[in-house]
């Protein structure tokens, strides 16, 4: 085991140690793991809740009843989600991708190599690269790590990649570094989240924090670009 493999598993059981084991992703099924992986883009989970509750109110979470949806009437389900426009269109294109070749089978088209299920996502367009790994994770459980915001914050701050390090290189760090567990990888991006959201925020809050018994610098950048 490297001293970064070390490192980064000391740091997630310090993180599981405190928050515990964190059931992600929120989701009922994996279309509507899909479906939140795309409305999540630019909110919080909160909003994506409220929208996906008015799909399932309105009988629609389906493959096929979304397919068949105009793109005008879906944007309106998913208003409390923002961007509904920008984001009905994208959900359309993910869901006519699915259809196209599988119908309303979602778990066939989910169930084909991490590498080609990736690729397949990153041809949809408006699918970038941290909504194709959270559907192939989360929604196929196969190995993809998932780069956020806060996964780049925190690593950034606690050493471990440069301020010039793009999603790839985070991406590769991660999957290099880390046993090739989906579950774990799964469960490691989730921890990142709670200690992004409860003290490596934009301005640190270190005390207390899991992590604040590794080496950090709580003033480092943390611009983040998808």
């Amino acid at each position: 085991m490297t001293n970064t493999s070390q490192t980064l598993m000391e740091m997630y059981e310090a993180m599981r140690s405190r928050f515990g084991h964190q059931g992600w992703w929120p989701g009922n099924g994996p279309l509507e793991i899909c479906v939140g992986a795309i409305l999540t883009q630019n909110t919080n989970w909160r909003n994506v809740t409220r929208a996906i509750e008015n799909l399932r109110v309105a009988g629609c979470l389906s493959v096929t009843k979304l397919n068949d949806m105009e793109t005008d009437e879906l944007a309106e389900l998913i208003r409390p989600a923002g961007y509904f426009n920008v984001k009905a269109k994208r959900l359309k294109n993910f869901i006519a991708a699915v259809a196209e070749g599988f119908a309303d089978d979602i778990e066939g088209f989910l169930d084909r190599p991490a590498s080609a299920l990736r690729e397949e996502l990153l041809a949809v367009n408006g699918i970038g690269r941290e909504t194709a790994d959270s559907m192939v994770l989360y929604a196929a459980g196969k190995l993809s790590f998932v780069v956020d915001a806060y996964t780049y914050r925190v690593l950034l701050r606690h050493r471990l990649i440069a301020p010039e390090d793009d999603y790839d290189r985070v991406k590769e760090l991660m999957e290099s570094s880390l046993p090739d567990e989906a579950e774990l990888w799964n469960d490691y991006h989730a921890q990142l989240v709670a200690v992004g959201k409860q003290f490596c925020r934009p301005r640190a809050k270190c005390e207390g924090c899991p992590l604040e018994q590794f080496a950090h610098d709580e003033l480092a950048g943390t611009e983040y670009q998808d």
